[in-house]
């Protein structure tokens, strides 16, 4: 077993995190990750109450074991907080935006505040906010994130806000990334996309093989489907998902795209519903060429926990003393 900060925080087996990802971290992934050693956290997006009070009895009624739930900062306000506090989650993840009035919601109810950044100046906002557990993203990830990259990012942020425990995101989808994530200073790895292709994540089999049978070189950062779905993101966010005809037709051509969503929008939500993803989104990271097949969750956390565990092993046992 990898013990780390974040293993003694919630007392899990394994330092990985489920990505809170709107729409596809549903209460029964949160749950066979968290069932399975991990930390397993709802993807709340935009707070939709309805949706959350499914999901979130789902996974209460799913397992014992810590568990926890995400919000994008920007788009939600404090009703939404509130309501999955009354859940007694033991973690709620704020990504995208100033985390400290929503951070006091969650620090004042004794609950773990874990806190996404893309950058050096959120990371410190972050601790600022009294986060337990800051969330370094990298540009690699899916859906949304900035430009820093990953290995670059990581080990700045480590230095930045310690001693805050530092998770790593973005390109991680097997025990590689995970190693590589332990030794540039985090305590464990926060991963999305790998688990998106899981047969407890909620969305389209469809989106999945997709996912499965996909390469980094095909996922791209755009707005479009943000601008199409009427949803006005922050700069400096967007989305990384993979290149469709889509966003092929409107990728540079945004301020035509935002003239022409009264027509685009009906043809994006009938291609949602029939499950049509050459106009569609898939969100997903550049780690897909590491994904190769559609597994259960549990299955993929202890694999990437027993492979990290292998290759730390190996990789001590490059160390040779010179005396």
């Amino acid at each position: 077993m990898i013990a780390t900060a974040l293993t003694r925080l919630f007392n899990l087996k394994h330092p990985i995190v489920l990505g809170p990802m709107g729409g596809v971290s549903g209460g029964a992934l949160a749950a066979a990750v968290s069932n399975a050693g991990g930390l397993g956290l709802v993807g709340g997006g935009y707070g939709d109450p309805d949706w959350l009070r499914a999901e979130l009895a789902i996974v209460r009624r799913s397992t014992t074991a810590p568990w926890g739930a995400g919000v994008i900062t920007w788009a939600v306000g404090p009703e939404v907080v509130q309501q999955i506090l009354a859940e007694q989650p033991q973690a709620v993840m704020l990504s995208f935006g100033d985390p400290r009035p929503h951070g006091a919601l969650v620090k004042a109810a004794g609950c773990k505040l874990i806190c996404q950044v893309q950058d050096l100046a959120s990371a410190l906002l972050a601790r600022e906010a009294g986060a337990d557990l800051i969330v370094a993203q990298g540009t690699e990830a899916g859906g949304h994130g900035s430009t820093r990259s990953t290995l670059a990012l990581v080990p700045a942020v480590v230095d930045a806000v310690g001693p805050v425990p530092v998770l790593a995101a973005g390109g991680i989808a097997d025990g590689r990334g995970l190693a590589a994530a332990l030794m540039l200073g985090a305590q464990g790895a926060l991963i999305g996309t790998r688990f998106y292709a899981s047969h407890e994540a909620l969305g389209s089999s469809r989106a999945k093989a997709s996912i499965a049978n996909g390469s980094g070189e095909e996922t791209e950062r755009t707005t479009v489907f943000d601008i199409v779905r009427g949803f006005s993101w922050p700069k400096p966010y967007t989305g990384r998902a993979l290149r469709n005809q889509f966003m092929a037709q409107w990728q540079g051509q945004e301020p035509a795209l935002a003239d022409a969503v009264p027509t685009e929008s009906r043809r994006f939500k009938l291609a949602q519903q029939d499950e049509d993803f050459e106009t569609a989104m898939v969100w997903a990271g550049e780690a897909i060429d590491l994904i190769k097949s559609v597994e259960p969750a549990g299955e993929i956390v202890q694999r990437i926990s027993a492979d990290a565990e292998r290759i730390l092993s190996a990789g001590a046992a490059m160390c040779q003393s010179t005396s």
